[in-house]
């Protein structure tokens, strides 16, 4: 008995380590981008650990209201880091969670009928989405491997050093690892990257002492949250990706388990979602969505026991109480995190560029939508000022170049996919009638 249960402690501590340097690094890039104080991202760390382990066990404990029910994990979108580090910078951090909580009501609601929805988000929209997002990240990854915006030894020979270091040694460890070593790759070449720069002198050591040993989540944490327009609709359209990449999780794991997953499933697996972005929004977290690099270890370890899961997320909320934890991974230097960001949001990108390669390239129509949508994104980015004229209702849809892009690829879509396959549907049953 005592054998079973080291071996379920075991492995759900196998799946924290897999996902941990995922749900960290999320809060470290916005905390710096949002230059938030040691003890304010010592929080965010922390909560968002907290909150990473109650959305899992919100998704895993099936009821005839929420949760899927099979082994799944949630943590942090990374795909909303860019759209959250753009909200914060424009309208400020209450913004962010006003956003957040808009999005997660706005996804269980939607929750029953999302399945009709997603003929709107195919690979030609999601991958466009994901490719401007990851695109729109890589500045960031630049700056901090430069030792980060601002820093009176920016772009010094040492930070493009430990940054390139640090990169190098994750690209090692895929080259020559697989399997679990491979998976926290990212983790631990952020633990080489702070060891080489503790000994050039570039760790500061003071926020793991000043973090006290326990907290409580405290609602609203960074004041009463604001709702602007622009930043709703930006956190919908993440949300909405998320959910797209969610149902292939779903789908993923319901295969490994032996478990066909239903429509009334999917269902429960979505409001479990909205569930879990509106407590990141409440708490002041993050929105959350399902763990892909898990769905590997599942199949790696081949144990699909959800006491695993129950075990991992318990693990999480627990960590999350003891900011000491936290507060150890905020000593990373900013040269360290700009490293493992280089390969983080060059994944993000690839990630766009495989969802893209789903599509029929063959198809002019296609092309143009990605091209269009691509576009559109990066040039609202590179030229913040383009639309600035419009009236104030048109720039909801113009003032960022996630929105722009994303609805560009949408529009486009219904112009060249949907509406002609409905229009030839249409045309089909037209000529059965006049045949019959």
């Amino acid at each position: 008995m005592m054998n079973q249960k080291m071996k379920i402690a075991s492995l759900g501590l196998q799946h924290v380590l897999a996902m941990y340097a995922g749900a960290v690094i999320v809060p470290l890039i916005v905390g710096a981008a949002l230059k938030l104080t040691p003890e304010q991202l010592t929080y965010l760390v922390s909560i968002d650990i907290m909150m990473c382990g109650a959305a899992t066990l919100l998704q895993v404990i099936k009821n005839r209201f929420f949760g899927i029910g099979l082994p799944v994990v949630l943590g942090c979108t990374f795909t909303a880091v860019g759209p959250i580090i753009a909200i914060g910078g424009q309208y400020g951090i209450s913004s962010v969670y006003g956003a957040i909580l808009v999005s997660g009501a706005f996804v269980f609601i939607i929750s029953k009928f999302f399945g009709k929805l997603a003929r709107f988000f195919p690979p030609v929209v999601t991958g466009s989405v994901v490719t401007i997002i990851g695109i729109t990240l890589i500045p960031v990854a630049m700056n901090n491997a430069a030792g980060g915006q601002g820093a009176p030894d920016f772009g010094a020979l040492d930070n493009i050093a430990l940054a390139f270091c640090t990169l190098l040694f994750i690209i090692i460890l895929y080259k020559f690892f697989t399997g679990f070593i491979r998976s926290i790759s990212i983790l631990l070449g952020l633990a080489a990257g702070t060891i080489a720069a503790f000994f050039m002198g570039k760790v500061d050591f003071s926020a793991i002492g000043q973090a006290s040993i326990l907290h409580y989540p405290k609602p609203f944490y960074f004041g009463m949250p604001t709702f602007d327009a622009t930043a709703i609709l930006t956190m919908i359209l993440v949300a909405l990706v998320s959910l797209v990449e969610s149902t292939g999780v779903y789908y993923a794991v319901g295969d490994i388990c032996g478990s066909q997953v239903k429509q009334e499933d999917l269902a429960k697996g979505y409001r479990a979602e909205g569930l879990a972005i509106m407590l990141g929004g409440l708490f002041n977290a993050f929105p959350y969505t399902a763990y892909s690099q898990n769905v590997g270890l599942l199949q790696l370890s081949g144990v699909r026991s959800k006491n695993v899961i129950y075990t991992m997320g318990t693990m999480l909320i627990l960590i999350g109480f003891v900011p000491k934890i936290g507060a150890l991974t905020t000593i990373i230097p900013s040269a360290v995190l700009g490293g493992a960001m280089i390969a983080m949001f060059g994944m993000v990108v690839a990630s766009g560029i495989k969802m893209l390669s789903k599509i029929e390239f063959a198809s002019q129509e296609n092309l143009l939508i990605v091209a269009c949508a691509i576009a559109m994104g990066m040039g609202v980015t590179a030229v913040p000022d383009l639309f600035a004229k419009l009236p104030e209702s048109l720039k909801i849809l113009t003032g960022n170049g996630i929105v722009a892009g994303s609805l560009t690829a949408i529009l486009l879509n219904i112009i060249f996919n949907i509406v002609p396959s409905r229009v030839k549907l249409k045309q089909i049953q037209f000529a059965e009638r006049k045949a019959s």
